[in-house]
């Protein structure tokens, strides 16, 4: 082959066959003069296990030989005589004065042209799953090798482990090569032949005629299906799912969702939240808030043990019953100087406490261990003001003077 896409005018013996291949399908009133890189069309002539000739517009021939037969569009997998076909021009006159063809080129842009229109006319299409790694699958469509994420899985799909634990969600991925799966092309870049593909968008259309019968504040009824540290997936309805985050699976503080619900369970929760396919779900507001009622079992003031549940920079999370918690600052550790909580108490602990405030619309309570040992004040008289005639507390009387005799008079 005499293809010198550099300098493809230059053939041999130094003559410019380019220009007079250019002159001759002038002459012949052909309508574009190619030129290397165009896509001409060519009516096969001749095939062969290592060639394919072309007969183009009766003015001249053109072959397609060795890797250039390649075609990624698969357009050209079935070829007879007598066909017509688009090839990409190499160079316009070859050692043996034919045009120097590629179906590779042409079925590279075909294919990429191909996975653009699937994407802008929201197609589906069926991917191979050649591979996994701990973002996704590697798929293949048609010829082009292309990535679909671990977030653009289908829930049957998603791979749910308790824990989080990675080399478990990529066993789980691997379990699905092989298999061939619905979606949609969300990204084609031919540039950079960036090819990724969404099953949960196959899904969508479907999910939105059946979300479109639900609405905040609905009540649902479902199982669970998964466990994430942020929270717990319910399946319900028609193949929907959503997520009660941590916050919403009850009143109480929670450190892991498994400590209160575990994959099977049927439950009921309310719809918090509708976001195109994403639907958020509170399991918490179906139940009575224990906060309404906490200034009838605790009062400020009163000294009360608790269980330390968790230990922080800023202090200790107390439970006083199992609905409700409060906290105890660092700064109501002790009278002396704390550095850690840790010095003071560890989880499982049981200590008394003496709450120094409750807030049961903003769910808060708070406790202090240094105040159970701190004197109590004195407490001062109410007195008339002889200017005002009101009456107001007794100044406080200095601690020096508290003591001190009245001198004698003499009379």
């Amino acid at each position: 082959m005499n293809a010198n896409i550099n300098n493809p005018g230059i053939g041999q013996g130094g003559k410019d066959k380019d220009g007079e291949m250019k002159k001759l399908l002038a002459k012949e009133n052909l309508k574009d003069v190619p030129k290397v890189g165009d896509l001409v069309e060519g009516k096969v002539i001749h095939i062969s296990k290592k060639e394919v000739h072309l007969d183009i517009d009766g003015i001249t021939s053109g072959v397609i030989r060795g890797p250039e037969l390649h075609d990624e569009s698969d357009e050209y997998s079935d070829l007879k005589v007598g066909d017509t076909v688009a090839a990409t021009v190499l160079d316009i006159e070859n050692e043996k004065g034919e045009m120097e063809l590629s179906f590779r080129y042409a079925g590279h842009k075909k294919a990429w042209d191909n996975l653009n229109k699937l994407m802008q006319e929201e197609t589906v299409a069926k991917v191979k799953v050649l591979d996994a790694n701990k973002g996704g699958l590697i798929v293949k469509l048609g010829k082009i090798t292309g990535f679909l994420p671990v977030s653009q899985l289908s829930p049957e799909h998603y791979p749910r482990v308790e824990g989080g634990n990675k080399s478990k969600i990529l066993e789980k991925l691997k379990s699905l090569v092989g298999q061939l799966l619905d979606v949609k092309v969300i990204t084609a870049a031919e540039p950079e032949e960036k090819l990724i593909v969404s099953e949960k968008e196959t899904l969508k259309e479907k999910q939105e005629k059946v979300i479109s019968q639900y609405k905040v504040g609905n009540v649902i009824e479902g199982k669970i299906n998964g466990i994430t540290n942020f929270g717990a997936f319910v399946e319900f309805g028609e193949g929907l799912e959503g997520l009660v985050h941590i916050s919403e699976l009850a009143w109480q503080r929670i450190d892991d969702p498994r400590d209160v619900v575990k994959v099977g369970d049927k439950v009921k929760a309310e719809i918090i939240g509708i976001e195109d396919s994403r639907i958020s779900l509170s399991v918490k507001k179906l139940l009575e808030d224990p906060w309404k009622n906490v200034a009838e079992k605790y009062k400020v003031g009163q000294i009360i043990p608790g269980k330390i549940l968790k230990i922080n920079p800023f202090g200790l999370f107390v439970e006083l019953d199992n609905d409700i918690h409060g906290l105890c600052h660092i700064s109501e550790l002790s009278r002396k100087p704390v550095e850690s909580a840790k010095e003071i108490a560890k989880e499982g602990d049981i200590l008394k406490f003496k709450i120094l405030s409750i807030e049961p619309a903003e769910h808060r309570l708070g406790l202090s261990i240094r105040a159970i040992d701190e004197p109590a004040k004195e407490k001062r008289p109410v007195i008339e003001n002889s200017a005002t005639g009101k009456p107001e507390i007794a100044p406080e009387v200095p601690e020096a003077t508290k003591n001190k005799k009245e001198p004698e008079v003499n009379t």
